[in-house]
């Protein structure tokens, strides 16, 4: 994309120049790419404050593909390994929506075996989420009744996978279709809206040790009255958490992360469910599907 704006602003490029390879990067072929709902709102130009951006722009942050080449200073990886990564530097210009993709080596990991390509392309980001706010920010364990609000997002999918991974009791919040879906990850559906707190008190009497929000608005309102006197909390949408005393989680790349989840997969205790698939050339089709919202699962790019 040469500016902001719709999704029309998204035009293929036949004649793109291959990426250079630094130091510490690694060229990946990429096999394909996850669409997410951030990629809209940098191409709308709505995190243009928070990101230098670099026209014209390739979009996209996560990627699947195979090894290409590697910088020198690169020993991690070999020409034909299987990567999966969340390629977010702190620009905007070279993104995965790319037959090449040229990745700091720090924002790789690699493909879990179990997974298909356009699977392993839907991990990262909102793997990371959801990891990095359970397993680092609230520390959940087999003790703990844990709250996810909007479970059966992009990331609260994956939040309750990991929640129960971790042995944990997990309540989740959803709408009456999705709760069938909750049940099948392992956790005890609750519908959000008027009276979500009476609904959560009746599943847990003495309150939640543990809560994720992934909505933001009312969740934010509730859940510190639903929290246990030692319980703690965390959100990804909101940073005035941390004046209610939670945490704001803003994920990162972080190879081992990607260690972790890509063993959840293959023990398989972590699934990746792929709600539709898209050629590169319709990239502007599969950004407004995953902003319309009613999808349930990812969209994922595929390329080559």
């Amino acid at each position: 994309m040469n500016e902001y704006g719709g999704p029309d602003v998204l035009k293929l490029a036949t004649d793109a120049p291959d990426p250079k390879v630094g130091p510490d990067f690694v060229l990946v072929r990429a096999k394909a790419a996850g669409v997410n709902p951030v990629d809209g709102k940098i191409r709308e130009g709505s995190l243009d404050g928070l990101f230098q951006t670099d026209f014209p722009v390739i979009p996209g942050w996560d990627v699947a593909g195979v090894v290409e080449s590697v910088g020198p200073a690169v020993s991690e990886y070999s020409p034909g390994d299987e990567v999966i990564g969340y390629v977010r530097e702190d620009h905007v210009g070279r993104g995965t929506y790319a037959e090449l993709v040229a990745a700091p080596v720090r924002t790789l990991g690699r493909k879990p075996a179990t997974l298909s390509w356009t699977e392993a392309a839907g991990l990262p980001l909102a793997g990371l989420t959801a990891y990095q706010a359970l397993a680092k920010a609230l520390v959940v364990n087999e003790d703990d009744t844990v709250l996810i609000h909007g479970a059966s997002g992009g990331v609260g999918t994956f939040a309750v996978q990991i929640a129960v991974a971790k042995g944990a009791h997990v309540i989740g919040t959803a709408s009456e279709p999705n709760h069938d879906h909750l049940r099948e990850l392992g956790a005890e559906p609750v519908t959000y809206g008027s009276g979500l707190a009476d609904r959560v008190r009746r599943l847990a009497p003495n309150g939640v040790s543990a809560a994720l929000d992934l909505v933001g608005g009312e969740a934010l309102e509730v859940t510190p009255e639903l929290l246990t006197p030692t319980g703690r909390w965390a959100s990804i949408v909101d940073p005035s958490v941390t004046e209610r005393g939670g945490r704001y989680v803003f994920v990162r790349p972080d190879p081992h992360d990607l260690a972790s989840l890509a063993s959840l997969a293959d023990d398989g205790r972590l699934k990746v469910s792929v709600a539709r698939t898209f050629p590169l050339a319709e990239a502007a089709e599969a950004q407004r599907l995953v902003a319309s919202g009613h999808t349930r699962g990812k969209v994922v790019l595929e390329i080559g």
